[in-house]
C-alpha cells in the first residue's frame, strides 16, 4: 500500500509524547521526563508499557502502577489505562503519592 505525501509529512511532524516523573518516580527513572515518539493517539497502558521499558531493571514499572496520573491537565482517576487515549504532543505526568499534611 502506497502512502500519501499528506500522510507522510503528518508522520514526520507528530510530536512525541512527553511523559514526566515526579518525586520518586524521577528517581526511579534517573529522568525528569521520557519522550514516545508516536504517529497516532496510544492508550496510557501502552504510555506506562513503553515507558518502563525505556529503564529495564529499575523500580518503575511499580513506582508508575501506584502514580496519580495526568494526561495534558486532566486527572485520570480510576478510569482503566486501557480506555484512556494520549494524543501526540501531550504531557502524561506520573505523581507517586505524598506523604505529610
Amino acid at each position: 500500500m502506497e502512502s500519501r505525501p499528506d500522510q507522510d509529512a503528518e508522520a514526520e511532524t507528530a510530536r512525541p509524547i512527553t511523559v514526566r516523573y515526579w518525586a520518586s518516580a524521577r528517581a526511579a527513572a534517573g529522568v525528569e521526563t521520557d519522550a514516545l515518539p508516536v504517529s497516532d493517539p496510544i492508550t496510557l497502558a501502552d504510555v506506562v508499557r513503553r515507558a518502563a521499558a525505556l529503564h529495564p531493571g529499575t523500580r518503575l514499572p511499580g513506582v508508575l502502577e501506584a502514580c496519580s496520573v495526568l494526561v495534558g491537565d486532566q486527572p485520570v482517576k480510576s478510569r482503566a489505562p486501557d480506555g484512556v487515549l494520549v494524543k501526540p504532543g501531550q504531557v502524561v505526568e506520573f505523581l507517586p503519592p505524598f506523604a505529610g499534611g
